[in-house]
């Protein structure tokens, strides 16, 4: 690992991360403007050194190993990606305070993590095309739910008249709610094209090792649908909206992320 081709990107990365996260903490806990331009270079910087590490990690002679934690790492970088480029149109900045320490641990802990048992994917083309929307899928889900706690602790001390630097750098709660469902909205799609794209592309997805994979993401679909339909038809917003949005999350992070778990580093297949 000390060794390896990745550790040099990895720690580059971490390191612009956490100096990227202190640099935007301090200017918002002072309730002073950040600086977007610095603040998106030291984001693109440490999104082209992990990848750079990720490409060593995943690609082997032997074929595509994504084990759990360069998993975690890929995603990770996929979430902070999308929302730098989300920078570009609309004011979601603030959600990097919480994704660049994200970054940052994933980096770390895929370079030095011990590694479980690790399986190499099948590269044919539509078993990638299903993995990337299911990164994709986690990617934008995993930015609505960072969306939903800074809505949550926006709405808290608003009620409470006692607004932080933080929340006095926020968009109105308006503008984050509709950010928040716009999200959602994202991951919903992307999520059914990766279970169309899985059930068209695997020749059984209850097999054994599929089965609680399948299952969750199915249940967390539906709770997504419920939710987005609760919105249009009958204008679910606040407190509401969020508890959904957590309870669709945590089905779909057990779905990948505690089968890949149990998978790796308890039954080792």
């Amino acid at each position: 690992m000390l060794s390896s081709p990745s550790l040099i990107p990895n720690l580059i990365a971490a390191i612009l991360y956490i100096a990227a996260t202190a640099y935007q903490g301090s200017r918002l806990a002072q309730g002073a403007k950040v600086d977007k331009r610095l603040l998106g270079l030291l984001g693109v910087i440490a999104v082209v050194a992990q990848t750079c590490a990720l490409f060593f990690q995943l690609l082997t002679p032997l074929g595509l190993s994504l084990d759990f934690f360069s998993a975690a790492s890929l995603i990770a970088t996929a979430v902070i990606a999308l929302t730098l480029l989300a920078c570009l149109s609309i004011p979601v900045e603030n959600l990097l305070v919480l994704l660049f320490p994200l970054g940052a641990v994933t980096a770390l802990l895929a370079q030095f993590a011990p590694a479980g048992t690790v399986p190499l994917v099948n590269e044919e083309p539509g078993i990638l095309a299903h993995i990337l929307l299911s990164i994709l899928a986690y990617g934008l889900f995993t930015i609505a739910v960072v969306q939903a706690l800074l809505l949550l602790l926006q709405d808290h001390q608003l009620k409470h008249k006692h607004p932080s630097g933080l929340i006095r750098n926020f968009p109105p709660l308006q503008t984050m709610e509709s950010l928040l469902f716009g999200f959602l909205w994202a991951g919903w799609i992307f999520l059914s094209l990766s279970l169309i794209s899985g059930w068209l592309f695997f020749e059984n997805l209850f097999a054994q090792h599929l089965v609680h994979k399948t299952s969750l993401s199915c249940l967390a679909w539906i709770v997504f649908s419920v939710l987005l339909w609760g919105r249009n038809r009958l204008g679910w917003r606040g407190h509401k909206a969020i508890r959904w949005t957590l309870a669709g999350f945590c089905l779909l992070m057990l779905a990948y992320f505690g089968s890949k778990l149990v998978r790796e580093f308890i039954l080792h297949i």
